[in-house]
């Protein structure tokens, strides 16, 4: 039986990375996925692959009325949202706090927080109807903090706590909201970070190394993980920030 059979899920930052493996494996486990970010390029090639069941929305999550209008147009051709998966993030500058500049932090923020609350707040009332549930992407470093990316971790340390406190507000609904928060993960966003950095050819045996598992993941494990906690499988899990982070949050160990 395919776990996420006929939901309708709504998934921002859905046409790269990690959000496109999210979509990919929502359909595979027989979801209607619709994907929503920024760039038309992208949205449009990842419908394509994903297939006419499925709808692609060309929208920027910091603006309300396009969160707005893409809310409307998924209940408008399904009739229903069975999860929203707030997976649309940003990670740089790559700087400490005292570099960033009020441009740099106003649109992490935007981006990374300030999206949760839009879908949340049109698509309330949706999920409501569906006993549905919400989902986070989140990150380790919202945890454990990450030099040279204040400001990020920031919009992930809050990430967190909203989860939680979300978790309390909705649960009455019947609404489930949690997290998945990995460490590292190759997206085209990693290498971009590892490109700005000092020594761009020692990152990637770091983040092996970070990894007690011993290797740097590719965005499906962090798919699975979030196909779980959408399904009913995870009907009494909410307000959790599940790691999925190859145990890179444990013990102290060499990254050399």
């Amino acid at each position: 039986m395919q776990q996420l059979a006929d939901k309708v899920i709504f998934l921002t930052g859905g046409s790269m990375g990690i959000g496109f493996e999210c979509a990919k494996a929502y359909a595979v486990a027989g979801a209607k996925v619709v994907i929503v970010a920024s760039s038309q390029g992208s949205v449009e090639e990842a419908a394509k692959q994903l297939g006419n069941e499925h709808l692609g929305i060309v929208c920027d999550v910091s603006i309300a009325s396009e969160v707005e209008s893409a809310i409307y147009q998924t209940i408008e051709k399904y009739g229903r949202i069975d999860a929203i998966h707030n997976n649309a993030g940003i990670a740089t500058p790559s700087k400490p706090l005292h570099e960033t500049n009020d441009e740099e932090w106003h649109r992490l923020m935007d981006v990374n927080l300030k999206s949760v609350l839009l879908t949340t707040r049109f698509g309330f009332e949706a999920l409501k109807k569906s006993q549905g549930c919400i989902l986070n992407t989140s990150s380790l470093v919202g945890e454990i903090g990450q030099e040279n990316h204040a400001a990020y971790t920031a919009t992930k340390g809050g990430m967190n706590a909203l989860t939680k406190s979300m978790a309390l507000d909705y649960a009455p609904y019947k609404i489930r909201v949690n997290a998945v928060s990995p460490a590292g993960v190759w997206t085209s966003m990693l290498r971009k970070w590892k490109e700005e950095q000092d020594d761009p050819a020692s990152i990637e045996k770091y983040l092996d190394n970070i990894h007690p598992l011993g290797y740097c993941p590719e965005g499906d494990v962090i798919a699975d993980a979030c196909v779980f906690l959408l399904s009913d499988k995870a009907r009494f899990i909410t307000g959790t920030v599940l790691p999925v982070s190859g145990g890179a949050e444990l013990g102290y160990k060499s990254v050399r």
